[in-house]
């Protein structure tokens, strides 16, 4: 073989909605188009976001975050991310609109690469309605990595579904007679649901702030906060 030759470097192919792929593989593939700003592997298929509307996802979705920032803006060692990868398991690598997860002794960790790693406590995601995949495979997948939380908003069906892990399965919160949501897992977390249905986040964060204001939510600030200063300094 002449010395000239040169050994022909293998390529990575493009993501492309539908493939078939690992963890390892969808990442390495994800990291060569940094001009891809969402891309999610569920149940090792691949599933990549069209341009999204502003009325169907976008003011959505800054309600959600502005509820859920108002809530963190209060509660010590809990973190709130808006769109960020994480590595469930094996086979599947979400990106949730919104995720909330404990900090101190939670079910997730942060990677040397910057990645949530395990199962947030509660993950958010704006859908379109009851077809999408955030009410099937994906929650298939977080209810089997034991996301305590899940919930989906679907836009066009006027519909919010707030489901609680329980012995395994996830269930259904209804709201009480006042139209009020409540947190089973982050206490204190109201949402006047169809408050927020309507746009009315002044509501919202009404509803949010009596949340704040009961013992229950007092108490849990105060493990918190006690977990946090249980752990030595290094």
């Amino acid at each position: 073989m002449s010395q000239n030759t040169l050994t022909p470097t293998k390529t990575v192919p493009p993501l492309e909605n539908g493939d078939q792929l690992t963890r390892i593989e969808f990442e390495q593939r994800y990291q060569q188009m940094p001009y891809v700003k969402k891309a999610e592997l569920i149940e090792r298929i691949v599933y990549m976001a069209s341009p999204l509307r502003i009325i169907q996802h976008g003011e959505p979705h800054a309600s959600i975050m502005t509820w859920l920032g108002f809530y963190k803006a209060s509660t010590p060692n809990v973190q709130l991310g808006d769109n960020c990868t994480v590595r469930l398991d094996a086979e599947n690598e979400p990106q949730p609109d919104a995720l909330l997860r404990i900090t101190v002794d939670g079910q997730s960790t942060i990677s040397e690469d910057g990645y949530v790693e395990g199962a947030p406590e509660l993950i958010v995601e704006i859908a379109a309605s009851t077809a999408s995949i955030d009410l099937h495979d994906k929650l298939k997948a977080c209810r089997r990595n034991q996301v305590q939380e899940y919930l989906v908003w679907r836009v066009y069906d006027g519909e919010f579904d707030w489901f609680r892990l329980r012995e395994g399965k996830y269930m259904k919160l209804q709201p009480n007679e006042e139209g009020i949501i409540c947190s089973e897992y982050f206490p204190g977390l109201w949402l006047a649901q169809e408050a927020l249905l309507t746009g009315n986040l002044a509501q919202v964060l009404a509803i949010l702030q009596q949340g704040l204001n009961t013992s229950e939510y007092q108490n849990f600030v105060k493990r918190m906060s006690e977990n946090s200063d249980s752990i030595p300094n290094t």
